[in-house]
């Protein structure tokens, strides 16, 4: 495969990823629901867990599942089914799954920095969930059940982010192999720059915690 072929190949699910990516569901969901700007309260974030802070549970749903939707569907579409369980022959089972998740970092860099919103967006989280669950389901599975578990015992939705983001790259190392982690690792470092304001308040003890109710 020459220079300019394997550029395309990167490049064509790339762009993809990010047009998709890019999709301000949680504004778009807020304004059809009638609650405005979902910039203008709470951590003026784009994500589920801002749109939780209108006290609309089913809403703040819908904006998860469709920020999870921007990650997957594409890698979906453009690859026909899961990468990791049906790949293409041309290219090999890892190498499938690596251009795959390049449609997901697409993705992930479309919703923390989207061209609609000057490249102000969300920190990408349910984004890169969704990118794991179609590029690598089985570590995607693990990093959900992470999330869930560390949200449950602490209600912290930013160290479960953290947490479940950081155990990624190290399920798939095991799982699918040594690129596909290193690719997922960088993931990771980006979602933790994401959140570096969190971390922060996470160590000083003022982090907010998930809260249902409105404010």
């Amino acid at each position: 495969m020459d220079w300019e072929s394997l550029f395309n190949l990167i490049l064509i699910p790339f762009s993809v990823g990010y047009v998709a990516g890019s999709i301000p569901f949680g504004l778009i969901l807020s304004y059809a629901a009638g609650y405005g700007d979902i910039r203008k309260i709470g951590s003026n974030n784009i994500g589920a867990t801002n749109v939780l802070r209108t006290g609309n549970k089913l809403l703040a749903v819908a904006t998860l599942l469709t920020d999870m939707g921007k990650g997957s569907i594409p890698i979906l579409i453009l690859f026909g089914g899961f990468p990791a369980m049906q790949y293409s022959e041309m290219w090999g089972a890892e190498m499938s799954i690596v251009i795959a998740i390049i449609s997901g970092i697409g993705a992930i860099i479309g919703h923390c920095f989207p061209i609609w919103l000057k490249f102000k967006g969300g920190k990408g989280v349910a984004t890169t969930l969704g990118v794991l669950l179609a590029a690598v389901p089985y570590s995607g599975l693990i990093a959900i059940a992470t999330w869930l578990v560390v949200a449950f015992t602490t209600r912290y939705s930013s160290l479960s982010a953290l947490c479940a983001v950081a155990v990624a790259p190290i399920a798939t190392y095991f799982i699918y192999g040594g690129s596909t982690a290193v690719i997922c690792a960088a993931i990771t470092i980006f979602v933790w720059l994401r959140h570096k304001e969190n971390i922060q308040r996470l160590l000083s003890g003022t982090e907010s915690k998930i809260s249902g109710s409105k404010g």
